[in-house]
């Protein structure tokens, strides 16, 4: 049997299963579109991945986690990066992974628009700014405002792997990380906002979050 490394040595062998198959960045994304959004019902939650495997739902940033601590298990860092949006808009959280010397990203969104990329680009600025015209309102106004370095969890130990908790320290860690700016003032009112079609599109969900009557008899 193949010695296990230290960070996921307290894995159960069904989650070990589960991370050996997802050995690569497009099982991960396929794995992460399989299982439902966490829309948050019963109150704000940050789930570490054994949470995310345990209830088989999550939101941006609970992907995120999950499908860095996969690109880990199999020898590539796991790193997360940050989009911010202005307040009147929500930040996005993806996974950069590297292949053949550029970057790509791993993405759990319920919507057509800010969804996994492939690795085309050469750095973390192309990255982030493959986001920006999707970035958008209900009312067509662009919103992403800056993104972060790229932030390695290893930095934090492993805990956060199999933490029962909810992983709050780390969100605001990369919450108050260096993040670079993208437009600054009134450059933003240069933007034009995205057509009516284009809007029409980013209002698709995959997931819809049922009424509580609904969501009952959906359970059973």
């Amino acid at each position: 049997m193949p010695r296990v490394r230290a960070p996921f040595a307290s894995l159960t062998p069904a989650e070990r299963r589960l991370f050996r198959r997802l050995d690569h960045p497009k099982k991960i994304q396929d794995f992460l579109e399989s299982i439902p959004t966490n829309f948050e019902r019963g109150g704000e939650t940050c789930k570490s991945p054994r949470q995310v495997l345990r209830t088989r739902s999550a939101h941006c940033l609970e992907g995120a986690f999950l499908a860095a601590a996969a690109l880990w298990y199999h020898g590539a860092p796991p790193l997360l990066l940050d989009l911010k949006a202005t307040d009147l808009d929500v930040d996005h959280v993806v996974t950069p992974f590297r292949a053949r010397g550029l970057w790509g990203a791993i993405s759990k969104t319920n919507h057509p628009v800010l969804r996994y990329r492939d690795p085309v680009y050469r750095n973390v600025r192309e990255l982030a700014m493959s986001y920006f015209h999707e970035y958008t309102l209900d009312d067509g106004r662009k919103t992403l405002t800056s993104y972060s370095g790229f932030f390695d969890l290893r930095r934090h130990g492993f805990r956060w792997i199999t933490d029962p908790e909810p992983l709050w320290d780390l969100q605001y860690a990369l919450d108050v990380s260096r993040h670079a700016s993208i437009l600054r003032g009134r450059s933003r009112l240069i933007l034009r906002r995205a057509d009516a079609i284009e809007r029409r599109a980013g209002a698709m969900m995959q997931w819809r979050d049922l009424p509580a009557t609904r969501r009952r008899a959906a359970a059973r």
